[in-house]
């Protein structure tokens, strides 16, 4: 039975893509059979008229996953807006029985998933007449617990509390705090004591910055992720699907 975990943001553009690539590749050079999946991608970038799913790309590159692009990330959009609002702005519904179809056939192939939101805990998906379904309906449905991945900065504290809270409420289990764009300074520091006092929840890694990230981004990626990263916490934060 295929075992996984969910990386959820506290925000937007918090560097999700970037730990989850690292949380895949320590998995994968340890020997884990392991996929990625993120159901929907807004803000692809189009390439000889062909849209390609960056985060998917960034993630597939970092870890040496070779699964094809349509079934680990199905739904994809130009638009650099919430999902459910790209799939409007260029006709192209999500329907969750596709989302749901390439999660099983993941299950089936591969021994661990390490899912990504689109954003934090309740973007929405899709908004259309059966409703409005959000990414924590998503991870419900799929039945996975999550990882949280915070900023390290200032105003951190009050997002990664009210995200904890929040997951905590709607009843999703959380498995661990990774902190972003660490950096040896008493104000990091302090946000890290700060959110363990307030939360009880453990921070699980701290990705250092890496000033220049997109200079040799793979290799960036690789190092930080193999100093940070510890696998049998990684294992640890995974549950039966």
């Amino acid at each position: 039975m295929a075992k996984g975990v969910f990386i959820v943001g506290t925000d937007t553009d918090v560097g999700k893509t970037i730990i989850t690539a690292g949380l895949i590749y320590v998995l994968r050079s340890n020997g884990y059979n392991t996929s990625y999946f993120k159901g929907a991608l807004s803000g692809a970038l189009e390439k000889e008229n062909m849209l390609i799913p960056q985060d998917t790309k960034i993630v597939s590159e970092v870890s040496n996953l070779k699964e094809d692009y349509n079934n680990i990330t199905p739904y994809v959009y130009k638009t650099a807006v919430s999902p459910h609002l790209a799939a409007k702005i260029e006709n192209k519904p999500i329907k969750l029985n596709v989302i749901k179809e390439k999660y099983s056939y993941l299950k089936e192939k591969y021994d661990y998933i390490v899912a990504e939101g689109s954003g934090g805990i309740i973007c929405p998906l899709i908004d259309d007449k059966r409703g409005l379904y959000t990414l924590e309906n998503l991870i419900k449905d799929l039945k996975m617990s999550v990882i949280i991945v915070a900023r390290a900065g200032l105003g951190t504290i009050n997002h990664t509390v009210l995200t904890v809270e929040y997951i905590k409420k709607i009843g999703i289990n959380i498995k661990g705090i990774i902190i972003n764009n660490y950096k040896e300074e008493i104000l990091y520091d302090d946000n890290i004591q700060m959110i363990e006092k307030l939360t009880k929840v453990p921070i699980i890694g701290k990705f250092k910055y890496i000033e220049n990230l997109e200079n040799n981004l793979v290799e960036n990626i690789r190092k930080n992720a193999e100093e940070v990263f510890d696998i049998k916490t990684i294992i640890n934060c995974m549950e039966s699907l």
